[in-house]
């Protein structure tokens, strides 16, 4: 045994095929039913609450013998095992059969059918399988009387359930109808539909008992066998056609040249691998079969035909697919037939290049693995779906974040808001090109299934057989003269002469050496199809040839999307250890960076796409090349940018969104033809092989016992498996001396696990070992795995919105986008979703959160109902207010689902949930909403099994703990989002109550201000100072308009600040005043334009404890803003250097403001006139030295400076003493000028510190302070209302000012509409 495993496994990595395995039904253990059947119905049962124990003991009678699953089982494998590639018995059974045995009559439809699979291994490395499935017929008649058996008891089964059902018109009708019933499938699949519907729709009913059930006497009965091979690579094409040939031998009347051994023999130990950028040919039984493998610069073997996916789905919907699986959402192939499903999965798979697939890979999903559907992690899977069977009725754990593909309904159902692929219109365009370039339609089209196998040989193939045994003769290199049956058949096909002497062959024993000469003879015949070539080999070529192309398009988008991706990449480690030790901690790419490098328009797609497990193994990759050689497809990929960048030099930083289509067709076309019409290497010939006389005979129809031991272990002196052996130790021994060099390779390996292994740890359910036990620890595995991703999650969104804190804690360089943040918070939302429908017991609506919130919503309003009470449950917590004046709110679950429910902007239950979680975060209180939901234990108890994660005590506490740790930032992404929606706020007037003036006689009124629009002049009742009001959306508030109409005798009013507060999301801004407004009071304004300051919420309650952290980088706040007029008094006045550093810092801030991407600049306004701002800074300056002694009881304000500086100007511009000026100086004095008189004239009476805001906010919006400063600096003016120690009068200070200000005229300053209503200039 040993010895046959080393002979088979030394040159197992270069053959072209690992395995032969023949899979179908065991004559000594008989007929069993299906145990994998067995245990999905258990999993049903367990899954929709019934007794599983129950359904697992009963027999299932209800259904057709012919239409149950049995046990298939492999019958046969050669050779036993191979090191490298160990056999999985379990897995391979499962996969050539995934459904068990079928059987079938004579009157059934037994056409040959083909599929492929694939295993992953734990590794990620791939083993492919192609199958071909035939039906032989049953002989033994222990079997043949089993099946009779079992469907008398359907029938009697069947005929009971009939009599006891009151609307069966009588048993006969019955009776006969379950006959036709059995008849019914006429495919591979087994209609699990009950059988009274199905027969009643049948149509096809027969008289009596001669129904059309199964009867030993006078049915045949055939039962399926499955053919496989098994290979590293995917030559689909060769397999099949190899196997097709096998399996036409067996059913052909005449025996094949050679026995079957011989072939089998070859193709496992005889045809290598071809090497790369080579050709092959071998020989099947009848023809030669030629495979080609792609060059080292060659996109990678992708044998799968993709013009078969196109015309299937359609390009528009490939597409949608394509980028669904980029950005790792969860994508369920749906279809009857399981060549389909492969042909799809592999498709999109092989299009990813340069990334790879790094989830839950299963192409083909076993019935008995449907659980798997339930996992929470992103998964391409392929479900087979039952003949007739609706896709309303398949019950998927969750939708929320599904790409659910019909392939046989040619439709696509897609995730809800995902971003679209970049240039998709042009993209989709050159797709359909190229396949119009074939002939094909971008449209696709419910292509019929594939044609089965044909079982009946065309006069091509007869001639192709023909040739290719004369060839197999005449090539004598290979010392390959078959036996007597192999001469006699190759000359006498199709040759009615030589059929005559075949029969004198026989009699008279004719040796080989006198048939030479009827050889050439043949040989002659043989030519003529050897120069042209067979309509199966040009369709291959086509085939090969439009794959290429296809794949190249793709390749291209890639390369010039990422055409710059290396200057990306953080490489900061000096050796692989410490990297692979670090490799969590680190930032490997400058997400920012590289997204402001974008184009607009590609950004939505990309700020997913850097974010997906695949982007992040291929930049470990990249940076892991540093140390051990380049990753395949990398190594590919960074040659076509190297490539693209010599045929189109352009600057990195020069990003267009302009299409540019791939420029590689034709000479990838070229070597795939070159390759396939000049052939590199020939195989070894079958030959015959020394075996034991009159075993494994021919049977017609029937496939051979074969000889074991022959096809046990391969040859010994093979050329090549000596070469690849050679090879294979120079590989090894350069793998160790690098070992030696870097680190033990099992080490690497674990780190490399580990820092790759979030939803990776699961690539490929196990097929072999499928018990509860099994399952429950792949269920454990996941509760593991989502509770590190939400870890990562939580730890990336709390990083990255820090800002400089963050950065002082050494995580790195930190710019968070708001495009990166939305990106986030959609990544926590999916990761919600999964954790919310893992192990639902059933499932309701497509967002299984939704739905447990909607259980929830309805338990608490029962029960609030019976209790009839108005005190608010113990759910609702009053939100205690920082600030005096707004009433408390309601803080509840159930409340903020009222107002998502509210939203008719939300037509989706994912929808709902997802503005729900925004909502929730935004108002800090996510973690407390979740802990209040899963507190209902009674409820969590029912909607989920008890493996589920949200019933995995000590994981839900940490993840709520890792979801409380969100609270310590400030996230605006429900009222970023929900631009639209109307919002009903609350405006509370606060006055300084000591004073007597809290009660006025005029009619007070108020306009708000935000972001994204204001509310319009809002009239409040008089006295009232309190109003609520219903408004869209205004985004992050701004200002506050507050004036009245100086009516009645107490007019005057002197307020301290204006509260604001969305109702919604509770967000609360303070607007400080401590002004007066009215008449021959402080500056005589009736209105002011408030500046506003969010409050930050102080959470005393559990939901808050120990997670504040103070507001970052912001100033101390005043109580209330006070005119500097009024401190000048009071000695508390700012130095020189303060007010100089002042005035830096908020034209700093403005700055700024200008170099953050255009969508994360927040409100100009507040940096112009807010607490800290320009106008603030300006103020301070002007103040400085200024006389505002009190003249007959009267406040003297810069206004009044301006005022007196323009009369001056106007008179001496009168007088002539202006003309004599320069003229830029003439120009500055006219507009100086200009501003001041529209100001003083607009119908505002918005007093002379608001007038001096307004002048500072349109100077700087125009560029004109620096050209103004100049003028009142030497101005006569300023001798009477100056100091001599003034900064305004130091000419120094002056120009080091305007200097300063110049700054600000490299940036558009724009001003809100609530600054400059009604000014005229």
């Amino acid at each position: 045994m040993s010895a046959t495993m080393s002979g088979s496994g030394s040159a197992a990595p270069c053959r072209f095929a690992h395995y032969f395995v023949i899979c179908g039904i065991d004559n000594e253990t008989g007929l069993e039913p299906d145990a994998l059947a067995a245990l999905y119905q258990w999993l049903e049962a367990d899954r929709q609450g019934r007794d599983p124990e129950a359904v697992a003991a009963g027999e299932n009678f209800d259904q057709s013998p012919l239409k149950r699953t049995f046990k298939s089982k492999v019958l046969a494998h050669y050779p036993e095992n191979i090191e490298c590639n160990p056999f999985d018995q379990d897995a391979v059974n499962m996969l050539c059969m995934p459904k068990g045995l079928s059987f079938r009559t004579q009157r059934d439809s037994r056409t040959p059918q083909f599929h492929s699979f694939l295993i992953t291994r734990e590794d990620g490395s791939r083993t492919y399988g192609f199958v071909h499935t035939f039906y032989e017929e049953v002989t033994s008649p222990q079997i043949c009387s089993a099946m009779q058996t079992l469907h008398q008891m359907h029938q009697a089964e069947h005929n009971a359930s009939a009599h006891n059902c009151p609307s069966s018109s009588s048993s006969s009708s019955s009776s006969s109808s379950s006959s036709s019933m059995d008849s019914l499938a006429s495919s591979l699949d087994e209609v699990e539909s009950p059988s009274s519907t199905s027969s009643l729709q049948g149509g096809r009913r027969s008289c009596g008992c001669s129904g059309e059930g199964y009867d030993s006497v006078r049915d045949t009965l055939y039962v399926s066998k499955a053919m496989c091979l098994i290979t590293p690579m995917p030559f689909m094409h060769a397999c099949k056609r190899f196997l097709s040939q096998v399996h036409r031998a067996v059913i052909s009347h005449q025996p094949p040249p050679l026995p079957l051994e011989s072939y089998i023999y070859n193709i496992l130990y005889e045809v290598p691998l071809p090497p790369p950028g080579r050709s092959l040919k071998f020989h099947g039984v009848y023809e030669p079969i030629l495979c080609q493998r792609p060059g080292v610069g060659e996109l990678p073997l992708a044998d799968f035909p993709l013009s078969e996916a196109f015309q299937l789905l359609g390009v528009e919907n490939l597409v949608q697919i394509f980028t669904c699986v980029l950005l790792e959402m969860q994508i369920l192939l749906y279809s009857q037939d399981y060549q389909r499903l492969m042909v799809v999965a592999e498709g999109i798979t092989t299009l990813l290049f340069p990334f790879q697939w790094q989830h839950v890979y299963v192409p083909i999903l076993p019935a008995s693995l449907l659980h798997f559907l339930d996992a929470p992690v992103p998964y391409l899977m392929g479900l087979q779906s039952k003949e007739g069977t609706d896709r309303s009725k398949l019950e998927l754990p969750q939708e929320a974040n599904l790409c659910f593909v019909d392939i046989d309904s040619h439709c696509i159902e897609l995730p809800e808001d995902f971003p679209q692929f970049p240039n998709k219109t042009e993209f989709i365009q050159e797709l359909s090109e190229v396949l119009l370039s074939f002939g094909l339609s971008p449209e696709g089209g419910n292509a019929s299934p594939e044609p089965a196998v044909s079982s009946q040989t065309s006069m091509l193939e007869k001639e192709l057989k023909s040739t290719s045994l004369s060839e197999l003769v005449d090539d004598r290199k290979n010392g390959n003269l078959g036996g007597e049956a192999l001469d006699v058949l190759e000359l006498l096909q199709g040759n009615p002469t030589l059929e005559r002497l075949q029969a004198l062959a026989k009699r008279t024993g004719v040796k080989v050496a006198r048939l030479e000469a009827l050889a050439v003879g043949q040989k002659a015949v043989g030519e003529e199809g050897v120069g042209g070539r067979s309509p199966a080999e040009e369709e291959e070529l086509k085939n090969a040839k439009l794959n290429v192309q296809l794949r190249e398009v793709f390749a291209a988008r890639f390369a010039t999307m990422f055409a710059d991706y290396e200057s990306f990449v953080i490489q900061n480690s000096p050796d692989l250890e410490s990297w692979l030790t670090n490799r969590e901690q680190m930032h490997n790419f400058d997400k920012a960076s590289f997204l402001s490098d974008q184009p607009e328009p590609y950004l939505p797609f990309l700020s997913h796409f850097i974010e997906t497990q695949m982007f992040a193994t291929f930049i470990d990759n990249k940076i892991m090349s540093q140390w051990e050689e380049k990753e395949l497809l990398l190594r590919v990929f960074d040659g076509r940018i190297e490539k693209a960048r010599l045929y189109n030099v352009r600057a990195p930083s020069l990003r267009s969104s302009v299409y540019q289509k791939c420029t590689f067709l034709k000479e990838s076309a070229q070597a795939i033809e070159q390759r396939l019409r000049k052939i590199d290497h020939t195989a070894i010939h079958p030959h015959l092989l020394d075996m034991k006389i009159g075993q494994g005979k021919y049977q017609h129809s029937f496939f051979p016992k074969l000889q074991a031991d022959v096809l046990a272990s391969g040859p010994t002196n093979n050329k090549w498996s000596n070469r690849t052996c050679s090879t294979q130790r120079r590989v090894d021994r350069h793998r160790q001396q690098n070992d030696h060099l870097v680190l033990d390779n099992d080490l690497k390996e674990k780190y490399m696990q580990e820092a790759r292994n979030l939803g990776k740890n699961l690539r490929q359910p196990k097929l072999s070992d499928l018990s509860p036990a099994v399952i429950a620890q792949t269920n454990w595995k996941f509760v593991e795995g989502l509770l590190k991703e939400c870890k990562m999650k939580t730890k990336r969104m709390l990083v990255e919105k820090m800002g400089r804190e963050a950065v002082e804690l050494g995580h790195g360089e930190v710019n968070i986008t708001g495009l990166e943040e939305n990106t986030l918070i959609a990544s926590l939302c999916d990761l919600l979703e999964r954790i919310w429908s893992h192990g639902l017991q059933v499932k309701q609506g497509k967002s299984a959160l939704w739905s447990h919130l909607v259980h929830y919503q309805t338990r608490e309003e029962k029960n609030e109902q019976l209790l009839e009470s108005p005190v608010s449950n113990g759910q609702e917590k009053r939100k205690p207010e920082s600030s005096v004046g707004l009433p408390a709110l309601r803080v509840s679950v159930i409340q903020d689902m009222r107002h998502i429910q509210s939203m008719g902007e939300i037509k989706t239950d994912v929808g709902r949930a997802r503005a729900w979680i925004r909502l929730s975060l935004e108002k800090k209180l996510l973690s407390q909403h979740l802990k209040q939901l899963l507190s209902n234990q009674a409820l969590t108890k029912k909607l989920y099994k008890r493996y589920a994660f949200l019933r995995c005590e000590e994981e839900k506490e940490q993840f709520l703990f890792h979801l409380l740790s969100l609270n310590a930032v400030d996230y605006f992404c429900f009222t970023s989002v929900f631009t639209t929606i109307m919002i009903p706020y609350r405006a509370v007037i606060i006055p300084i109550k000591k004073l007597s003036n809290a009660m006025t006689t005029s009619n007070p009124w108020l306009c708000v201000s935000g972001e994204l629009g204001d509310s319009g002049i809002l009239q409040i009742t008089k006295n009232v100072l309190e109003m609520t009001f219903d408004c869209q959306n205004l985004g992050k508030l701004t200002t506050v308009q507050l004036g009245h109409d100086n009516s009645g005798l107490l007019a005057k009013w002197l307020v301290d600040c204006v509260m604001v507060r969305n109702e919604i999301t509770c967000h609360t801004y303070k607007f400080p005043c401590g002004r007066w407004l009215g008449k021959g009071v402080d500056d005589g304004s009736l209105e002011r334009v408030l500046i506003g300051e969010f409050v930050v919420p102080c959470n005393d309650d559990d939901g808050g404890r120990g997670s504040k952290t103070p507001p970052l980088q912001r100033s101390p706040s005043q109580i209330r803003r006070i005119s500097i007029t009024s401190l000048t008094g009071r000695g508390n006045k700012p130095t020189t250097v303060q007010i100089q550093e002042s005035i830096g810092e908020a034209v700093n801030s403005i700055i700024k403001h200008f170099h953050k991407p255009e969508k994360e600049r927040g409100s100009l306004t507040v940096l112009l006139c807010g607490e800290g701002g320009l106008v603030w800074a300006l103020e301070q300056f002007f103040h400085h030295g200024f006389r505002s002694a009190r003249i007959f009881q009267k406040n003297v304000f810069v206004w009044d400076f301006y005022e007196r500086t323009v009369e001056f100007m106007e008179n001496a511009d009168q007088i002539g003493d202006l003309q004599e000026t320069p003229e830029p100086l003439g120009l500055n004095c006219e507009s100086f000028c200009r501003y001041v008189n529209a100001i003083n004239n607009m119908p505002r009476n918005i007093g002379k510190d608001g007038k001096f805001q307004l002048l500072v906010c349109l100077g700087a919006r125009d560029r004109l302070l620096p050209q103004w400063l100049p003028l009142l600096a030497e101005c006569p003016v300023i001798t009477r209302m100056y100091e001599e120690n003034a900064l305004l009068r130091d000419k120094l200070t002056v120009s080091s000012l305007i200097a300063v200000l110049e700054t600000l005229h490299d940036f558009p300053i724009t001003l809100e509409s609530s600054l400059t209503k009604s000014v005229e200039l």
